[in-house]
């Protein structure tokens, strides 16, 4: 009989189109520092590590398939396509898509916090299944995952990155009043710092967002402010 730990790995392997043969690098994928910290882990048995490992995997496939779709693009122009595909709101959202939030192994205080959802996790736990995948299988496997999650849709993608000029040209096409944004709140630790901001147009609040980075927590409200602005509700 399965258990429900390994009814809910070969779930998430088929969310993944992906098949481990060491189920031990999924679960350590999945492994937040918190829930490491509140088991008395090792540090290294958290999934940093891996999501180090990830970002590097992530950012050389992302070079080499932009570089091959875009002949003419110059290097500038490949360096600014690259960071709105490899930041940390269009990584949350791959997750989101993958519906990843569900199998984090996170600490009572961060699950009570929200954390399934936070784009600071998320696209963390993201770029350490990367990771897992290529320890995995190979440069290959890692490869046809994130063609298949990242950059199956690069102009949509790239909506994330881009979200704080976009939302200034439809408000100042649109609606033309002032945009700005307001730094909500500031927690966490100096090297695991979570910021929230929150965009308002003519100082009424449009959307929230959160990131590792007060710029980061910008472009995630200016996202969902443009889905809110355009009536879309992003899915």
């Amino acid at each position: 009989m399965h258990t429900n730990t390994e009814l809910q790995e070969e779930e998430l392997q088929r969310r993944l189109n992906y098949v481990f043969k060491d189920r031990g690098l999924l679960r350590h994928a999945l492994i937040h520092s918190s829930y490491a910290n509140e088991r008395h882990l090792k540090r290294e048995e958290n999934n940093e590590r891996l999501e180090f490992l990830g970002d590097a995997v992530l950012e050389m496939i992302s070079s080499e398939c932009l570089y091959k779709r875009n002949p003419q693009m110059p290097e500038g122009e490949l360096t600014k396509l690259r960071a709105s595909l490899v930041c940390e709101p269009t990584l949350a959202q791959c997750a989101k898509e993958l519906e990843l939030g569900r199998y984090l192994l996170l600490g009572k205080g961060e699950e009570a916090t929200g954390g399934r959802d936070r784009n600071s996790i998320l696209s963390d736990a993201f770029e350490a299944v990367i990771g897992a995948i290529y320890l995995d299988g190979g440069f290959t496997n890692a490869k046809e995952f994130v063609e298949h999650t990242v950059l199956s849709e690069i102009k949509h993608r790239t909506l994330f990155c881009d979200s704080k000029t976009i939302l200034q040209e439809l408000v100042q096409s649109r609606h033309k009043g002032v945009l700005s944004y307001r730094l909500l709140s500031e927690e966490g630790p100096e090297h695991m710092k979570r910021f929230t901001v929150c965009a308002c147009l003519d100082n009424v609040p449009l959307a929230r967002g959160e990131g590792k980075t007060k710029k980061a927590a910008e472009q995630e409200a200016a996202y969902q402010s443009v889905l809110l602005l355009r009536g879309d509700t992003g899915e």
